[in-house]
């Protein structure tokens, strides 16, 4: 009898629980899943966040180690060390640390994803011409977002970082490479799903690109191991949770919630609203090339096989209706934007583009700024509520549009994150973009996708496709019933408001 059947007949055995370590912005989380995907423990510790100037946000490496450590030994001393049968980590992508090879000790603070320093240095690099060879290597724009220049700027700004550099024992990675260099005792590996991320990988290249390290001025023996998404990529020390465990999965966690939507065959794609909303779909083994300010980012790789995505960034999402609720006072909480929505036949014309931090995808509009168009003295909090959550499906519509010039047409869309509990706004979605739409009952999809990559680079499920048959559960569908006229009118009123944001 295989181990899963076993498992799902509630059999239970050695070795039968996958340890997820789920590395957010704002906190850390250590969950423990079963080969059926049920939950059988989380423990969660929030971490501070650092602004030591404007534009600047910073994590403490050693907080971020520490706080990991307790979560994973709060839910493992639950159940004991020996029913864990692999790790897996997923993790907020881009964030940069810098720590010694030797000691094992971050030299400063982690430079966070939304950290916007290097803008100088990339205005630089673009005015001298290198942005569309970067794209077409890397698959990303040139923007302080990504790792390669918070990399260089410590190089410059940072002298326990230069000296370092200078003794030969400097280690640059992104938050799943530190952590595995803790949990191993000094194996410096990124897999290429966040490596895709820092501007330092091709995305046709097995490892990280010395031209593109001395474009930016990073030392290539700084970086770690390009790795595997699946597989025995590096072991925990019997220290710290008791016993040697296999460390089997890492993937950075938009491309984690993407595995745990089961977006495994080309054109699955996958939407995650939260603060903002981050638009993935499956490329398969095709390079991905842009011709609309989309990004191509590896999915993940397996057997030195890489599975591509195209990647689509919306800045403004479930922080417009905080901003309705906090700033403007029209609502109390989240939860009744959704009331108010259902209360009015449509918005009365009014439009909302929720430029409130510029334009991302497919626009990169950094100078835009919010509009609330058609206001009228029959307008009130329902229809500004309504026409916030119409501007999901708004700016998913301009996305779609351009995934399909760039040939990535979304065969339906899957959606999870906070505002996607939301049923009106998952049905509006499913209207705008005359597509079904699919929400998980379960929607921890991002710390699903790095149980179900563990699952399989340790052996227990065979595939990724066997792995989320199994571990994925109940969804729910939403199929469009929009008359196109309507849909028709709706987005002309939202070009017209979006052209002048």
């Amino acid at each position: 009898m295989s181990r899963h059947k076993q498992f799902a007949r509630g059999e239970m055995r050695l070795s039968d629980l996958i340890l997820v370590f789920d590395e957010g912005t704002t906190s850390t989380r250590a969950m423990l899943f079963g080969l059926d995907g049920s939950l059988h423990g989380v423990s969660q510790k929030e971490l501070t966040q650092h602004y030591p100037r404007p534009g600047w946000v910073e994590h403490d490496a050693g907080e971020i180690w520490e706080r990991t450590l307790a979560c994973a030994r709060a839910v493992v001393e639950r159940v004991g060390a020996d029913r864990i049968a692999c790790i897996g980590i997923t993790n907020q992508r881009e964030t940069v640390v810098a720590w010694d090879a030797q000691t094992l000790e971050p030299l400063t603070r982690a430079i966070v994803w939304q950290d916007r320093r290097t803008a100088d240095f990339c205005e630089e690099l673009r005015a001298a011409g290198h942005e569309a060879e970067i794209q077409k290597r890397t698959g990303l724009l040139l923007d302080p977002y990504f790792s390669g220049t918070k990399m260089r700027w410590l190089l410059d700004h940072d002298e326990r970082v230069k000296q370092a550099a200078r003794k030969g024992t400097l280690a640059l990675g992104t938050i799943e490479s530190w952590l595995v260099a803790k949990l191993s005792g000094g194996a410096h590996v990124s897999d290429a799903s966040n490596a895709s991320r820092t501007q330092l990988l091709a995305l046709d290249g097995a490892q990280f690109d010395e031209g593109l390290c001395d474009l930016l001025g990073v030392p290539r023996r700084a970086l770690p191991e390009v790795v595997d998404t699946q597989g025995r990529l590096a072991e925990a020390k019997p220290d710290w949770l008791g016993r040697a465990i296999p460390i089997t999965g890492m993937v950075g966690d938009q491309q984690s919630a993407t595995l745990g939507q089961g977006c495994l065959s080309v054109g699955n794609t996958k939407a995650t609203y939260g603060t903002g909303a981050f638009v993935l779909a499956n490329k398969g083994s095709e390079l991905p090339r842009s011709d609309n300010r989309l990004l191509g980012t590896v999915l993940y790789q397996q057997g030195g096989e890489r599975t591509y995505a195209i990647e689509g960034s919306v800045f403004v999402a479930g922080s417009l209706v905080q901003w309705l609720r906090d700033q403007l006072g029209l609502i109390s909480s989240a939860a009744e934007t959704e009331a108010l929505a259902r209360a009015i036949p449509d918005s009365g014309e009014v439009v909302i583009v929720p430029a409130l931090s510029g334009l991302g995808a497919p626009h990169w509009r950094a100078e835009a700024r919010g509009v609330i168009a058609g206001l009228s003295f029959s307008s009130g909090k329902a229809q500004i509520a309504r026409a916030a959550l119409e501007a999901m499906a708004h700016q998913t519509y301009d996305l779609a549009q351009a995934f399909a010039a760039d040939g990535a047409e979304w065969t339906g869309l899957k959606i999870d994150g906070g505002m996607s509990a939301n049923d009106w706004m998952a049905q509006d979605l499913a209207d705008m973009l005359d597509l079904t739409v699919e929400r998980p009952d379960f929607v921890e999809t991002t710390a699903l996708g790095a149980a179900m990559s563990a699952a399989v680079g340790a052996g227990l499920h065979p595939s990724l496709e066997d792995a989320a048959k199994h571990m994925r559960g109940r969804v729910t569908s939403f199929d469009p019933a929009m008359d196109a006229a309507i849909r028709e009118e709706r987005l002309a009123r939202w070009r017209k408001a979006l052209a002048a944001s």
